[in-house]
């Protein structure tokens, strides 16, 4: 087949290239940009384009398909030439439900650890030896990419983003996988862009639930009150599976999960993680995988990129980088590093990326999400918000929004130097991004 991928530079779309051209066919792509690590991934396989930007002459009647990805607009110059020459045109969810009609489909929803589940269930089910395909939002130990189609695995495992499909297709990208084993983490509002109320954002969970194929299963956070009222209203061929916050304790920054009478010592940490843990086991036990099994497997577990990772570790000094970047998401991992390090100095440091975040309409979402930090500091980049369309953003502003005695700045220099003015010993610096923290290079 020849594939010719529009916007091959997204993260599950480079991935996804390379997952089709690990499967023999023939494949090209195109973006205006492209950023680490997909730069370096693509050019490992031969993907690379020679050169950025739209070229609608690549786009010929010899393709079989043309797969699109969200960040091209409906304006672009090779999606009009592929419409012009009538070329069936897809979403990657689209490209991934048509190839696994025959397999059962696990899809990990929620505002926030999606990722981190679908990895725990990756991680366990390939532990035990379980063929299974897949697509995750970010890189996992032991996996060479983040996708994975093949021919012969029975299983799928999908992170259900909730964002939308493509500019010829807005509905969220989760309403097209049709799970048969679903699972939702909880429900806070994000994507402000496209789902400006909370009851708007909160009704896309319920179509994914109502999506659920037959005799289906869906297992769900049983102390989210907004998932309860889901799964009460549920059909009633569904199966609703409550999980909840595990039996844990914490010792010199060590979690450790009791279960049935068994201590299971994890690398993970943090209370937002444990109950990750339990959503992960009940999906791998409907999976047929026994919950001993499922918690030897998972204490090797490290997390994904980016979630909590540790890239600097001085002794008295450490730094972690995660992916947050929603309210929830700021919040819970703060509070992780809180309850792991509850004697040292936390130091947390947070860019404004996403659209939502860079709406004013929406930043005082935010408001307590840095509470358990010490020192805290929120970065913007101006680039950020023009490359947006967006009304530019005051520091003043900002600093009332989040009303939380923190540190605003929107240019590298000073954040560089608010951090430095900050750490001492005893000290963990948190950096929290969607984005590159404005080309922030952290040197031990």
């Amino acid at each position: 087949m020849n594939y010719h991928f529009i916007s091959i530079g997204g993260s599950i779309m480079h991935n996804l290239a390379i997952a089709m051209h690990l499967k023999g066919n023939h494949v090209t792509g195109s973006d205006d940009e492209i950023f680490e690590p997909a730069k370096s991934n693509l050019a490992k396989y031969g993907l690379l384009p020679e050169s950025v930007g739209w070229h609608p002459e690549r786009i010929t009647k010899d393709l079989d398909m043309v797969i699109l990805g969200m960040h091209a607009k409906a304006d672009n110059p090779e999606l009009r030439e592929a419409q012009r020459l009538n070329l069936k045109i897809v979403s990657f969810p689209e490209f991934i439900y048509e190839n696994s009609k025959d397999k059962t489909r696990v899809v990990i929803s929620g505002s926030h650890g999606k990722t981190t589940i679908t990895s725990m269930v990756l991680h366990v089910l390939k532990t035990l030896g379980i063929d299974a395909d897949y697509l995750v939002g970010a890189k996992i130990p032991g996996f060479d990419v983040m996708v994975k189609i093949t021919n012969e695995a029975k299983l799928l495992v999908v992170e259900g983003d909730e964002y939308l499909t493509s500019t010829l297709d807005p509905k969220p990208k989760f309403h097209l996988y049709h799970p048969n084993i679903a699972l939702t983490t909880g429900i806070a509002w994000d994507h402000f862009n496209v789902f400006p109320t909370f009851s708007f954002y909160t009704e896309q969970f319920k179509k994914f639930v109502d999506l659920i194929e037959p005799d289906g299963s869906f297992v769900y956070f049983g102390e989210d009150k907004e998932l309860q009222n889901i799964a009460s209203n549920a059909r009633k061929d569904i199966t609703t599976i409550p999980y909840f916050t595990p039996d844990y304790s914490v010792e010199n920054g060590i979690f450790t999960i009791h279960y049935n009478g068994k201590n299971y010592t994890m690398k993970i940490v943090g209370r937002h993680n444990m109950q990750n843990l339990l959503g992960a086991m009940n999906v791998c036990r409907l999976l047929g995988v026994k919950e001993e099994d499922f918690l030897n497997a998972l204490t090797t577990f490290v997390g994904a990129a980016k979630r909590l990772e540790l890239i600097s570790d001085k002794g008295n000094r450490l730094v972690y980088r995660d992916f947050a970047h929603a309210p929830s998401k700021v919040k819970t991992t703060v509070d992780a590093v809180r309850e792991q390090y509850p004697d040292k100095k936390i130091v947390a440091v947070f860019e404004l990326h996403t659209y939502s975040s860079l709406n004013i309409n929406f930043i005082n979402q935010y408001q307590g999400t840095l509470k358990n930090a010490d020192a805290k500091i929120v970065f913007f980049d101006p680039h950020a918000i023009q490359l947006k369309n967006l009304p530019m953003l005051d520091c003043d502003d900002i600093k009332k929004a989040f009303n939380d005695n923190v540190d605003v700045c929107n240019d590298i220099d000073t954040l560089k130097i608010l951090i430095d003015n900050n750490l001492s010993d005893n000290c963990v610096l948190l950096l929290m991004s969607s984005g590159d923290l404005g080309g922030l290079k952290w040197k031990d």
